[in-house]
């Protein structure tokens, strides 16, 4: 079928604007999960230090199980979560608000 004869919805169509567009919006997208996912994994970091290097010095168990690296493993799984989770949740959710914009500008 030549192209020719068929015709183009606006959400077919793409010009080397709205891919230029499209990948600003990328960007800026996955920006704000790099900041709300940093911003995240410092509040986890702090929320799990106070409490796990409390424990090793105050409870016999872990003060006799839990080695620096293990306290530094706890933490630092703890924060790499938060970064990744809510780096995931804002880039998706700002995604879906950009995808409904843009669906209401047409």
């Amino acid at each position: 079928m030549a192209k020719e004869n068929v015709a183009q919805s606006p959400l077919e169509r793409t010009t080397l604007a709205s891919l230029d567009q499209k990948l600003a919006m990328a960007k800026r997208c996955s920006h704000e999960g790099v900041i709300a996912g940093a911003k995240a994994a410092v509040v986890a970091t702090i929320a799990t230090a106070i409490p796990t290097l409390a424990s090793v010095r105050m409870l016999p168990w872990a003060r006799a199980n839990l080695n620096h690296t293990a306290q530094a493993l706890i933490i630092s799984t703890v924060a790499g979560a938060a970064y990744f989770i809510v780096a995931d949740k804002t880039v998706l959710a700002t995604a879906r608000k950009n995808s409904f914009n843009n669906i209401s500008n047409i």
